[in-house]
């Protein structure tokens, strides 16, 4: 650990005072240290090349690199970002961009005299298009798979108006042309480097690349730019640079983090968060003052799923096919001390549902889940055939480390009214492989939204989807026929009647166990001002300064 850091401030100490450049040399070297924002990436950073933004980790890298057309605000709606304003056709199939005329590229050896050239639509075809070249291999190929026409579903209009047409209407695009695949790229620099453009990235983001080290770290400087200004007319973003590093030890993280030498930290390890938290998931008395403690709903559900493919010779013989005791197992235990006692209540209890709180469509007076009411599994299992559990077969529960002991108290609390579960503890990759399989009949999971739309947990429910995303096989008429009306539906208010009554329809088969909607939860120091939260988790520091 000491060598890393040493190695680590050996890196940073030149770079330190390339930052007096920022102001030609005249400024106050502690001043410009304060506009340097500091984060940990203990997992590290595979790709900066946008068409390879699958992880958080790479996803908050390239945003300070990239734009997006559109892109969610702080409350997930979609607004404007390269795009001044759109048009949607009667038949909802084509949409217009009108784009800003004022956003440039970053500086690069490749552009004529060095200098980033003017981003036009010409670009968003090129960007667009190399998402789905099958000679990117980008894992966000599927975005437009099925959706679009590769060769005629982007055009320029001209160099200040692109034209998107869809294959057939679906309302989500927008949210889908807010992901980080969307970013808009130079043609010029990924044709000279190809592959290596994950090391070479130039884009029209905030900030512009200066220095990455896989093992070491990535420095990012101010893209002086950057199209962007504030309320009051100043050039965004505040920050001169962003410095990452990549630990691997939450704990070291953390320790980094108390002593100032990061200004915030994402997420508390299970190690050290009953040093921090109270179970009431507040910050400790003994911290305040010294860090900030900031939670947001995140568009992340926690969920058991059962796997119903008919056809599946495991199931047949598997008392998870009956429907009463899937919801005999949802009301069997109890979310509410689930999230205090092994979560701090980071996090909300599921009791709606599958759909998390958080998105614009989410209502807990229209959706109903399952509370706490062990009479109520009691009087299932009896009606399914075995009072008390006599006769139920063992239920086996697959699970990876990291939720053991969720899983552990979810067996225990079933346990008390006759159902037995055995957890079997495996790797993640082995539980994909085997959900993917259709080999899982029942299995911990979670789904992140990709975008913020219910679409994004609703089409796990789809029948035509394979596995991902429909890991359970839930195959139901009456849904699919609802999914397909909601898509197409361009009225914000019968689209997210419709997401809700799927939900319910969900919630009603039990196919899943919601066990709790995820929050973000973030450490800052005192001195951090404008980090803003959003339920898609993204590390927006356009706005942030250092006091």
């Amino acid at each position: 650990m000491k060598s890393y850091y040493c190695q680590a401030v050996t890196v940073w100490i030149p770079i330190a005072g390339l930052l007096l450049l920022f102001c030609g040399g005249c400024g106050n070297p502690e001043k410009e240290y304060k506009q340097v924002f500091r984060y940990n990436q203990a997992e590290g950073i595979s790709s900066l090349d946008p068409a390879f933004a699958k992880s958080q980790a790479v996803i908050w890298a390239v945003r300070q690199l990239y734009s997006t057309l559109v892109e969610p605000d702080n409350d997930l709606e979609i607004r404007p970002s390269l795009a001044r304003q759109w048009r949607v056709s009667a038949d909802r199939r084509t949409y217009t961009f009108d784009l800003r005329t004022d956003v440039y590229f970053h500086d690069n050896d490749v552009f004529p005299g060095g200098k980033g050239r003017r981003m036009t639509a010409q670009d968003v075809v090129y960007s667009l298009r190399r998402i789905m070249d099958p000679a990117t291999a980008s894992p966000g190929a599927w975005i437009f798979n099925g959706r679009v026409q590769a060769d005629s579903g982007f055009r320029a209009l001209n160099d200040s108006t692109f034209e998107l047409t869809l294959i057939r209407p679906f309302h989500p695009v927008l949210g889908i042309l807010s992901m980080q695949y969307c970013s808009v790229v130079p043609h010029e620099i990924i044709e000279k480097y190809g592959k290596d453009f994950r090391n070479h990235p130039c884009g029209t983001g905030p900030f512009r690349f200066f220095y990455w080290d896989e093992g070491q770290g990535l420095i990012l400087h101010r893209h002086p730019q950057y199209f962007e200004k504030d309320s009051t007319g100043a050039r965004l973003p505040y920050l001169e640079a962003v410095k990452v590093t990549f630990l691997e030890s939450k704990a070291a993280e953390f320790l980094m983090f108390r002593q100032g030498q990061l200004d915030f930290m994402s997420d508390i390890d299970a190690s050290f968060k009953d040093e921090v938290l109270t179970k009431r998931g507040t910050l400790k008395k003994e911290w305040e003052g010294r860090m900030v403690l900031n939670k947001h709903s995140y568009l992340n559900t926690e969920y058991l799923g059962f796997m119903t493919d008919t056809a599946s010779s495991a199931l047949k013989v598997s008392p998870t096919r009956l429907k009463k005791i899937r919801q005999a197992i949802n009301y069997g235990f109890d979310r509410t001390k689930m999230m205090t006692y092994l979560r701090n209540n980071i996090g909300t209890p599921a009791l709606s549902g599958f759909v998390p709180a958080g998105l614009p469509s989410f209502d807990a007076a229209k959706v109903k889940g399952y509370t706490y009411d062990p009479g109520k599994a009691r009087q299932l299992l009896q009606e399914a055939g075995y009072p008390g559990g006599q006769g139920l077969p063992a239920i086996k529960l697959l699970s990876i480390p990291n939720y053991a002991d969720l899983a552990n108290y979810v067996a225990n609390q079933l346990q008390e009214v006759g159902i037995r579960i055995l957890v079997e503890v495996v790797q993640k990759s082995l539980l994909l492989e085997q959900t993917a399989k259709s080999q899982a009949l029942f299995f911990r999971g979670s789904w992140i939204a990709d975008y913020p739309d219910a679409e994004s947990y609703l089409a796990m429910f789809y029948s035509r989807n394979p596995a991902p995303p429909n890991y359970t096989r839930y195959n139901n008429p009456v849904f699919d026929k609802l999914y397909e009306h909601a898509i197409s539906e361009n009225n914000d208010s019968i689209r997210y009647e419709l997401y809700r009554e799927m939900d319910q329809l969900v919630m009603t088969d039990a196919q899943v166990v919601p066990l709790f909607y995820d929050e973000v939860i973030r450490l800052v120091q005192p001195n951090v001002s404008g980090l803003y939260s959003n339920g898609m988790n993204l590390l927006e520091l356009r706005h942030v300064k250092k006091n």
